[in-house]
């Protein structure tokens, strides 16, 4: 199973990438991971909130391939343990499950038509991130979701 992380906006900033890039290397261990940086469309600046995510939508969903599974950041979704990650990972191996994209949407979100194409919505907190926080966060759950898998001593519970 391939995993991709998936975030629309400019590339890590130096003050997260270091961590994103270990525990990304860290998760290439259990399952080929690696990251997709989405540029905003060029004239990002001159389109209204609505036009921007349709535009950025686009993008999304024509890279997007047919049975890929699409996991959607958003704070609306559903709020997981880590232990419950690990069982939630668990399965989708167990349906063979090709590529799982992970997909931390723009400045403003995501437009409905990627909403309604995620097989799930997953919120890390009701609290709102900076984008570099998550995708840290998000390398390093899915990186410990994969030890909890593993029954190795990384998470401590």
């Amino acid at each position: 199973m391939k995993m991709q992380f998936w975030s629309v906006g400019k590339v890590h900033e130096t003050y997260a990438k270091a961590g994103i890039e270990e525990f990304t290397k860290r998760l290439n261990n259990y399952f080929s991971a690696d990251w997709h940086i989405i540029s905003s469309p060029k004239n990002a600046a001159n389109l209204s909130e609505p036009d921007l995510k349709k535009a950025e939508a686009a993008i999304i969903l024509q890279q997007l391939q047919k049975d890929d599974y699409l996991i959607l950041l958003d704070e609306r979704g559903k709020q997981l343990s880590s232990p419950e990650l690990a069982q939630w990972i668990q399965q989708r191996a167990n349906e063979s499950t090709k590529r799982i994209v992970f997909l931390i949407g723009g400045a403003f979100g995501v437009d409905e038509t990627v909403m309604k194409r995620a097989d799930y919505t997953w919120s890390l907190s009701k609290l709102v991130f900076p984008h570099m926080l998550v995708r840290l966060v998000l390398a390093e759950q899915v990186y410990r979701a994969c030890t909890i898998l593993r029954n190795e001593k990384y998470h401590h519970s």
